[in-house]
C-alpha cells in the first residue's frame, strides 16, 4: 500500500482515501498499484461489500502526476492500466465522494463508479487535448452516454470546466452536498449497501453494467492510442511546460 492511499475498512465498508495533498492528490503509478491492489482484493473479500473513494484535503485530484508519469513510462502494463482495469471490473459498488476538483482521470473514473456525490465545491475537468493526449478510461465511450455528444465534446475536446451543479444537471454526479456533509452522506449510501443482500448486489451490479465488453475494446482502443501519445513530442512538450510553469506551444 502507498503512504499516499490510505486504506481503512469499517463495518464492511473499505474507503480508499487519496492522501498527497500537498500534491493536489495528484497520482502516481504507486498510487494506482496501491488502488487497484486495493479494489481487485475487495472482489472476492466477504468482509468488503462497498467502497468509498475520497480525496484528502479540499481537491480529490489534480489527476496524473506528468513528472511521474514522464520519468516511468515503459512496455510492460503501468498500475495505471491495473486501476482502471480495477474499476471497470469491480464487483463491489464503488462509491466516489467527490471533495474538491476533479482533474482528467479524476473525471474520468466516476464513469466506472456506481454512485458519485460531489462537492459544492467540486468542479470537473478533462484537459486531454491541452497535454498532448487522448481521452482514457473509456470515456470517449462512456462520458457521451452519460452526458450527451455535444456536452463531452465540449469537455474532451474544448476543455470545458462543468462546476458542480452543471455535472448534477448532466448525470455525471447523482447528488451535490455542503462539503462538510459529503462523506458522511457517501458513508451512509454505502452503509444501506452493505446491509443488503450481496449476491442479490452483485447480479444487480452485473446487470447494469452490462455493455462491460463494448467499455474494454474502446479502453484497450484508448490505450494504445494513449501510449503513443506519451512518447509523442506533444506530450514531452506539454510536460516541459508544466515543469517550467508556462503554456505548451504545439507545432503542427
Amino acid at each position: 500500500m502507498s503512504e499516499h492511499i490510505i486504506e481503512s475498512l469499517e463495518d464492511r465498508v473499505l474507503t480508499l482515501t487519496l492522501n498527497r495533498p500537498e500534491r493536489k492528490n495528484a497520482l502516481t503509478q504507486a498510487m494506482y498499484a496501491a488502488l487497484a491492489d486495493a479494489i481487485n482484493g475487495a472482489n472476492d473479500d466477504k468482509g468488503v461489500r462497498a467502497i468509498i473513494i475520497t480525496g484528502a484535503g479540499e481537491m480529490f485530484t489534480a489527476g496524473n502526476d506528468l513528472t511521474d508519469f514522464a520519468s516511468n513510462m515503459d512496455d510492460g502494463e503501468p498500475p495505471v492500466a491495473r486501476f482502471l482495469s480495477a474499476i471497470r471490473d469491480a464487483e463491489k459498488p464503488l462509491i466516489a465522494a467527490v471533495n474538491g476538483p476533479a482533474i482528467g482521470v479524476g473525471l474520468t473514473m466516476l464513469l466506472h463508479c456506481d454512485i458519485a456525490y460531489a462537492a459544492d465545491t467540486a468542479d470537473f475537468r478533462a484537459p486531454f487535448t491541452a497535454l498532448g493526449l487522448v481521452p482514457e478510461a473509456g470515456s470517449s465511450l462512456l462520458l457521451p452516454l452519460t452526458v450527451g455528444n455535444s456536452m463531452a465534446n465540449d469537455i474532451l475536446l474544448a476543455g470545458r470546466i462543468l462546476t458542480a451543479e452543471e455535472a448534477l444537471a448532466s448525470g455525471l454526479v447523482s447528488r451535490v452536498l455542503p462539503a462538510g456533509d459529503l462523506l458522511a452522506a457517501a458513508q451512509k449510501t454505502a452503509a444501506a449497501i452493505a446491509a443488503s443482500a450481496p449476491t442479490a448486489m452483485r447480479r444487480s451490479k452485473g446487470l447494469i453494467r452490462a455493455n462491460r465488453d463494448a467499455v474494454k475494446a474502446r479502453m484497450d482502443a484508448e490505450g494504445k492510442i494513449f501510449a503513443e501519445q506519451l512518447k509523442s513530442p506533444e506530450f514531452a512538450e506539454a510536460a516541459s511546460a508544466f515543469a517550467q510553469k508556462r503554456k505548451p506551444v504545439f507545432e503542427d
